[in-house]
């Protein structure tokens, strides 16, 4: 099964006719919601970190800085995020609802779609939903 493949049978992907920019925009904000992901992987900083470092990199971005936390408890999630020459990154992990959150927002020209390729790769998600916005002063008035 392609890429392509695994996506359509994982769930509804929703996406804007383009994730491309136009002159009167700033940069492309990627929303993803991945569900039915394995709670083991959910709970493994380490992994998460380099999982978001490896995609980051595959899709054009710079990073300045990554930083995680793995919280304590029950549900032990991660937050790992990205200081980015062209903005940032974040990974939020839910073990305990089998959910992760993934927020990409470039102002540049690497792309958030390759970051969101690369994640679903590795965790495999049973269903994937996603949001684009436009951002800038002009994005707003359309």
């Amino acid at each position: 099964m392609n890429e392509q493949e695994y996506l359509r049978a994982a769930g509804e992907v929703i996406q804007p006719a383009s994730n491309s920019l136009d002159e009167a925009s700033l940069g492309r904000h990627l929303l993803a919601d991945l569900l039915g992901v394995r709670p083991d992987l959910l709970r493994d900083e380490p992994y998460l970190d380099g999982l978001l470092r490896t995609a980051l990199q595959q899709a054009g971005f710079h990073i300045l800085r990554l930083d995680s936390h793995k919280f304590p408890g029950a549900g032990a999630g991660v937050t790992s995020l990205a200081l980015l020459s062209e903005s940032h990154a974040a990974i939020h992990t839910y073990p305990e609802y089998e959910y992760l959150a993934l927020d990409v927002f470039s102002c540049g020209a690497a792309d958030p779609q390759v970051v969101l390729d690369q994640v679903v790769s590795a965790l495999r998600p049973a269903e994937i939903r996603t949001r684009w916005a436009t951002r800038g002063p002009e994005s707003s008035r359309r």
